[in-house]
């Protein structure tokens, strides 16, 4: 039993690790990896590649095509500091409303933009108020286009209607620019009709008898979700608030009877589908708190749910400047660093192996199992890796070491008074772990800390740090005691475990040639 456990462990890690490897496995690996290693010429017969680069190709089904395709890579996402990005500033416009309190309104809009950008995932980004009425905002590796497609938006939602004139018939924008009526039974019939309809907001009379506009500030934001409907295709489903349902469930009450379109429009334009074509669906009842809009493609309903669910500016933002940030330290720092710690990582390979000989070998080949595995975890997340994470990760390297440092210590102290070779395993794993435990644990509560100080004092930098340090740990501690201790058991009642001097210089000595050939064989008697 024993042993199948051991087998289906070491398989797991064979995986995984293989799987890790592929994930953080370069784009470009010519920049990274040294031209003195033998690497084969470059070249695909078929799916399979060979050279520096990896490709992953899948099955491809295009119509009655089947076509093999391959992957793209992603890129490890880096920081301001190693790759640069775009800054814009944005500055508040209150002509409109000057009674305004603009010093609350900016904060809230901080916070906004803050939100915008974590929930797009672009993180290590710097916000801060510049001036008495602009926001500076800095995000790293994308576009200034990006940049204002995702932070620039005011992401205001309108529930809208087909515009009437005085004798109800629908006012239609003909392609020319000029305007024209049509009878409603007429435009409700013809998809085309309805996409050259002029729209008007819905509006409704509140609880405090004021007629309103139905707009995003009535929606519920915790409500507001991607989801698939019966036929797999994506929807996006909002929830009003208390005043919202009021209001939408009067309008709808007028719309459904008869039927009418009603379209979202979000910013003044029309929300379209994959077709291009304004969604307008029919109202057909009355709806209060809760609805739906689909026509969507899948990447088209996160974005808008993500818009809305992080609300819009208190105060119109306009994107005044923009312009590209230059990395502090440049592409090179990037290309050094990464040979850097190659070169480190393969000299602590090279002083485990030697001076803890035969642990030492495997602690190494844990340490590649962990450091490929942390990496894919980064890219993965994503992580976005900026100097501070690069320290962060160095860190976490040496604490994994030492981790297994202090295991084979232990076990060397019990091979050394006379105890078995499976007995030694289990006790310096067992002994070392309470340190291994508390170091690390004490460790993760710092980060915690760091991490709640940093997204107090919106110190991105320190964010970023704590995270990467935490990972690392974590990842640490599942390669000191799952992979290392795998790596032993796998090798128990193997020939190379027959020599007791293979775990260190003194330990056969210490415990003497009979107590060491008893040591191997009460060991190799009591394997798995």
């Amino acid at each position: 039993m024993r042993r199948r456990s051991t087998q289906l462990a070491l398989a797991f890690i064979a995986i995984l690790t293989v799987f890790s490897v592929l994930v953080v496995w370069p784009s470009d690996p010519d920049r990274y990896l040294p031209d003195f290693v033998p690497w084969p010429e470059p070249g695909c017969v078929g799916p399979v590649c060979i050279g520096k680069g990896v490709r992953l190709p899948y099955i491809a089904i295009d119509r009655s095509t089947i076509r093999i395709d391959y992957l793209e890579r992603r890129e490890m996402r880096l920081g301001l500091d190693l790759r640069g990005g775009t800054r814009l500033v944005l500055e508040a416009d209150i002509s409109r409303n000057p009674d305004v309190d603009l010093d609350e309104a900016l904060d809230s809009a901080v916070e906004v933009v803050e939100r915008r950008v974590n929930a797009f995932g672009v993180a290590e980004s710097i916000t801060e108020r510049v001036g008495n009425n602009r926001i500076s905002v800095q995000l790293p590796g994308i576009s200034a286009a990006e940049a204002i497609e995702k932070i620039g938006r005011t992401a205001q939602l309108q529930f809208m209607e087909m515009r009437r004139d005085a004798q109800g018939n629908v006012v239609i924008r003909n392609p020319d620019g000029s305007t024209s009526s049509m009878p409603f039974d007429q435009v409700s019939q013809s998809s085309s009709l309805i996409q050259l309809a002029e729209w008007t907001p819905v509006t409704a009379v509140g609880s405090d008898g004021i007629r309103r506009e139905i707009t995003g500030t009535y929606l519920d934001r915790g409500g507001i979700f991607v989801t698939r409907n019966l036929a797999g295709l994506p929807e996006l489903r909002f929830e009003m608030n208390e005043e919202g349902a009021k209001l939408l469930g009067e309008a709808t009450a007028r719309l459904s009877n008869p039927p009418q379109p009603m379209a979202f429009f979000l910013d003044g334009e029309p929300i379209r589908g994959a077709n291009g074509l304004i969604i307008a669906p029919f109202v057909r009842s009355q709806i209060s708190d809760r609805g739906v809009i689909d026509g969507l493609s899948l990447s088209e309903a996160e974005t808008l749910s993500t818009l809305l669910r992080t609300g819009a500016f208190p105060v119109p933002l306009t994107v005044v400047q923009q312009e590209d940030v230059d990395a502090t330290l440049g592409d090179e720092a990037v290309v050094h660093s990464v040979q850097a710690g190659l070169i480190a990582i393969f000299v602590v390979m090279a002083f485990m192996t030697l001076y803890y000989r035969l642990p030492g070998l495997l602690a190494s080949l844990a340490l590649f199992v962990y450091v490929s595995l942390t990496l894919a975890v980064f890219k993965l997340w994503p992580v976005t890796v900026t100097s501070a994470g690069i320290a962060a990760f160095v860190l976490s390297v040496g604490m994994a070491v030492d981790a297994n440092i202090l295991i084979f210590e232990r076990m060397k102290e019990e091979l050394r008074v006379g105890r078995s070779l499976v007995g030694a395993i289990d006790a310096g794993f067992n002994r070392a772990w309470t340190s291994i435990r508390d170091s690390n644990v004490a460790t993760l509560i710092i980060c915690v800390i760091l991490y709640w100080f940093g997204d107090q004092f919106a110190a991105s930098l320190v964010k970023g740090f704590a995270l990467t340090l935490a990972l690392g740990v974590a990842v640490s501690m599942f390669s000191a005691i799952f992979v290392t201790r795998t790596f032993l058991r796998a090798l128990i009642g193997s020939n190379v475990m027959q020599h007791l001097w293979l775990f260190g210089h003194d330990v056969e000595e210490a415990r003497g040639p009979r107590a060491a050939e008893a040591a191997v064989r009460v060991g190799g008697a009591g394997l798995d």
